[in-house]
């Protein structure tokens, strides 16, 4: 009976320093938060936090692992929408409304982009993750290089948009703003409608 327990406690010890981990590497990036912080913020001691996840460097890998896994923008409903470039530019759209809360995937990397070692965790994670799940969802030639181009304008809008407020974006109607996105993201979507002729 006692060991269940154990199981339950263990589980929910490491949910806690995962939450707090993605908090402090949202709000501060990878250089900018420490163990110490992020074990005070679960509620444990730095030594609990590195038992669990081993270092700092595998904490952030688990938390960004995490934020791949939980999306958004390419969610399970949205890449099997009817209209899928409707879906995403309307997602896209919500998704960097100012004044909400940005994705803590979004923020983690931004603010951890002098992090060589964050910034290569963070890459392959997305090549993995979002932009493996878009080009599964593509046809045609090119889908790595448009998926790319899309995950780009994500992270290009929300920079934009959300975090520097620029006003002919944060202030544009939301209905216009994704009718304007829509046939930019249905290109790469669809794909070229023929393929480039080959440099002379």
């Amino acid at each position: 009976m006692t060991q269940p327990a154990r199981r339950r406690d263990a589980a929910a010890t490491r949910a806690a320093i995962l939450a707090s981990a993605r908090k402090a590497f949202a709000r501060a990036g990878y250089d900018g938060v420490g163990v110490r912080e992020i074990a005070a913020g679960a509620g444990v001691t730095a030594m609990l936090v590195n038992r669990y996840f081993g270092s700092k460097e595998q904490l952030f890998a688990e938390v960004a692992a995490d934020t791949v896994r939980d999306a958004v923008i390419l969610s399970p409903e949205n890449l099997a929408a009817a209209d899928f470039p409707a879906a995403l530019a309307r997602s896209l759209v919500e998704v960097t409304t100012p004044g909400a809360t940005p994705l803590d995937g979004f923020q983690m990397m931004l603010r951890s982009s002098g992090s060589p070692k964050a910034v290569e965790l963070g890459r392959d994670l997305i090549r993995q993750g979002h932009q493996a799940a878009l080009v599964g969802r593509l046809e045609g030639p090119h889908a790595a290089e448009r998926a790319g181009i899309f995950l780009a304008l994500v992270a290009g809008l929300q920079a934009m948009r959300q975090t520097l407020e620029l006003p002919s974006l944060a202030e544009a109607d939301p209905d216009t703003l994704a009718g304007l996105l829509e046939p930019l993201i249905r290109v790469l979507i669809d794909g070229p409608a023929c393929p480039p002729s080959p440099p002379r």
